[in-house]
């Protein structure tokens, strides 16, 4: 009777041990995909986050480009067209010498007027740009920009070019861009530097200028000018996973620099 006993307390115990570790083990895998569904929640919450950004940042894209193009048709086709259109209405037979000489100016108007269309129209193309890379979209902007006879520009590579990200290169190609036009409107500059630094693990495009440079503590004030524009560019960046700084005093230039992290393997 006692062993009897024994083995029924036995059972008893070996059962409410069992059901303890297997109410733990349901408990622990409750725990588990509970957390797994909050991860995953997390994840599709972080991809919407990001695919918003994107999208917020295409349309603050789009917008400039909608500004860069009436610039650039105003500020050059228009003006090389409304140059042409004055030279053909000034032409008369009485001096073929003269008019030969209209004629001339005119071709090179127009053709001046096709270029810089042609120019605008690839800028734009963002599979143009893809399709090209990075270093090459950025030097046939350095290759326009040192037909205006305007600056001394110099290009430095440091390590072996490699291919980013599209996305990547996309972004950082719009923020040098910015960058030129900051320094084209604003620095006054006669020299300006672009260095490529190609590392293992890093990124790194540097684009200075011997401008008048300027206060960067007006970068903080969010209604300036400057300041939204260097929001937009940090927006960009950040959207990437990269770092951008910019480094200026008054008479001293401008140092703009995107650092990138990169993995290889």
């Amino acid at each position: 009777m006692d062993n009897l006993s024994q083995q029924v307390v036995v059972i008893i115990i070996s059962s409410v041990f069992l059901l303890v570790v297997a109410i733990g083990i349901i408990l622990l895998v409750f725990i588990y995909q509970k957390k797994q569904h909050l991860y995953v929640r997390e994840k599709e919450q972080l991809k919407v986050d990001f695919e918003k950004q994107i999208l917020e940042s295409k349309l603050e894209i789009q917008e400039q480009t909608f500004r860069y193009i009436s610039q650039e048709i105003h500020d050059n086709i228009g003006q090389a067209l409304s140059l042409a259109k004055l030279t053909i209405n000034t032409m008369t037979a009485n001096d073929p010498q003269k008019l030969n000489e209209k004629i001339d100016s005119s071709k090179k108007l127009v053709g001046k007027a096709i270029e810089d269309l042609r120019n605008l129209s690839r800028n734009l193309n963002t599979d143009y740009i893809t399709d090209l890379g990075l270093s090459i979209s950025i030097e046939n902007e350095i290759k326009i920009l040192r037909n205006a006879s305007q600056y001394e520009i110099e290009v430095v590579t440091e390590g072996d070019a490699y291919r980013l990200q599209h996305q990547q290169e996309l972004i950082i190609f719009r923020i040098f861009q910015e960058a030129l036009q900051n320094i084209i409107k604003h620095s006054r500059a006669t020299c300006i530097a672009i260095r490529f630094c190609y590392n293992p693990g890093w990124f790194i495009l540097e684009i200075s200028d011997n401008g008048v440079g300027f206060d960067v503590s007006i970068l903080n004030e969010s209604k300036s000018r400057g300041g939204i524009g260097v929001l937009n560019m940090r927006h960009r960046a950040n959207l990437i996973s990269a770092d951008i700084t910019i480094e200026s005093n008054p008479e001293n230039g401008t140092v703009v620099k995107i650092k990138l992290p990169v993995n290889l393997t």
